[in-house]
């Protein structure tokens, strides 16, 4: 197994602030697509058993997107007044209880309250891997503009899809195939929708033997 592949028992997921406000002033992506990627990364980490942080800020005045705490709906997203959310103590605390030392983020939006956790992070000696496609930004160039910087400083970019695969890596990991074949079908976009072609042309055969 190659050492700098992610793993579900290798590194801990921090999604944050994925809440209306950022949402519907989002310009770099379509907001359906990150709502759709975003809880597709949810669900990939229940199914492989990762440690999740949600994390929200002034949660008074703007929930978390539905789609995303429906998944958690045990957890209540940790609530900032810091535009950081490293430089919250107890999202810090969290993170070393985890005792993992690679990280992935995914953020609202991507040039405030996700590049800022991933360049302090890095700072603090941690691995830190970002998903470009459940962020996203103000405007194109903010949000490729910080992606920019944090590659720069050393993270890594991947996309929900990437990482989804880099975790299951292997369709005979039966514990895990069939639950993740489900999340392609549900948010996989064209790739899902190939899916269900191919099982109904397989019911076809099926049903003409």
């Amino acid at each position: 197994m190659t050492a700098n592949l992610l793993t579900p028992d290798n590194h801990a997921l921090l999604l944050i602030d994925h809440q209306y406000l950022q949402l519907l002033t989002l310009r770099s992506h379509e907001a359906s697509q990150v709502i759709n990627n975003a809880q597709a990364v949810a669900k990939a980490s229940k199914i492989f058993g990762i440690p999740t942080l949600l994390t929200t800020a002034i949660a008074e005045r703007q929930d978390l997107i539905k789609e995303i705490q429906d998944v958690f709906p045990e957890q209540v997203p940790l609530d900032r007044t810091t535009l950081n959310t490293w430089e919250d103590t107890r999202v810090v605390d969290w993170v070393r209880q985890t005792g993992k030392k690679k990280l992935v983020m995914a953020g609202l939006w991507t040039e405030v309250c996700l590049l800022l956790p991933v360049l302090s992070a890095l700072a603090d000696g941690y691995e830190v891997y970002f998903i470009t496609d459940a962020s996203g930004g103000a405007s194109r160039e903010a949000h490729d503009m910080a992606v920019a910087r944090m590659i720069q400083a050393g993270a890594v970019p991947t996309t929900t899809w990437s990482y989804v695969s880099e975790l299951q890596r292997d369709w005979a990991r039966e514990e895990t195939a069939g639950e993740v074949t489900k999340l392609f079908e549900e948010h996989g976009g064209g790739f899902g929708q190939g899916l269900r072609w191919e099982w109904q042309l397989l019911g076809l055969k099926e049903g003409t033997r």
